[in-house]
């Protein structure tokens, strides 16, 4: 059965899509339903607009008012797995007019022709990608803010800044953001809908291009590798750390017998 495209308005306002980043993961098991327009992801209607649950942690609604859009994350909320303190957003706008190409027009609109929700779908997969890559982004980059002043101050006085629980808590940190970015999305993979509607790849090609989505992941990968080469460098200073502690023990302990058998030879002599 083919689902009707969205209502449009007469004089073709553009309609808002607008993706958040919730959390690590949704729950979506048990949010099926018989309306349902696809189920991987899982999209739905909520009066004239539509709703798409991304497991990786992402909603986008398109032409949903400000109240529905509360009341749809609200339902969510409970679902969601690892919730972030800071939601990412991302709000773009579509039109239904098919006078022009198919993609992002200088203003800023994307225009898809009639707005059917197998083209929404692949709009909403660029756009979910996109938020996700925001904020594993802003994660990556907070870590980087940490490890800076340590790698200066490593590079200035060839000490680390702070202690070793210091250090520990910033391996944490960074081993946990390397863990959330690297499991959590998978940019390179295509939106399901293309296997049933190949002709939808052109459009989907013209998003990817116009969020820059491989090129932010490849950079983010970078990025994730130089967390990972810190991470092992921080190790191994530690490891140094305490080996040298060790071995300042081992030399003390020698010392200290040394000190205590010239001792009893004096008294013996004496």
């Amino acid at each position: 059965m083919v689902e009707p495209p969205l209502p449009t308005p007469a004089d073709l306002k553009p309609l808002t899509a607008r993706a958040v980043v919730l959390g690590e993961r949704i729950d979506t098991a048990g949010l099926e339903r018989r309306d349902a327009i696809s189920s991987a992801p899982l999209s739905f209607r909520v009066a004239d607009g539509l709703v798409v649950v991304f497991r990786y942690g992402v909603v986008v609604m398109i032409g949903l008012d400000p109240l529905a859009e509360d009341e749809v994350l609200r339902g969510v909320a409970p679902r969601v797995q690892g919730p972030v303190s800071q939601r990412e957003e991302e709000t773009i706008r579509l039109a239904a007019r098919d006078d022009q190409d198919e993609g992002v027009q200088p203003d800023g609109v994307i225009r898809i022709g009639a707005l059917s929700p197998d083209k929404l779908l692949v709009v909403a997969d660029a756009v979910a990608k996109s938020a996700a890559l925001a904020s594993d982004e802003r994660q990556v980059a907070e870590v980087f803010d940490t490890i800076e002043p340590w790698a200066r101050r490593l590079s200035e006085t060839g000490r680390s800044s702070g202690g070793r629980r210091d250090m520990i808590r910033l391996i944490g940190s960074a081993l946990l953001v390397q863990h959330r970015v690297a499991e959590r999305v998978a940019v390179r993979e295509k939106p399901d809908i293309l296997w049933d509607r190949p002709d939808l790849e052109r459009l989907y090609a013209r998003l990817e291009d116009e969020y820059e989505l491989v090129e932010r992941a490849e950079t983010l990968g970078r990025k994730l590798e130089l967390i990972g080469e810190t991470v092992t460098v921080m190790t191994d200073l530690i490891d140094t750390q305490r080996s040298l502690r060790l071995e300042a023990i081992i030399v003390g302990l020698i010392v200290f017998e040394i000190i205590i058998t010239l001792t009893q030879i004096m008294t013996g002599l004496y």
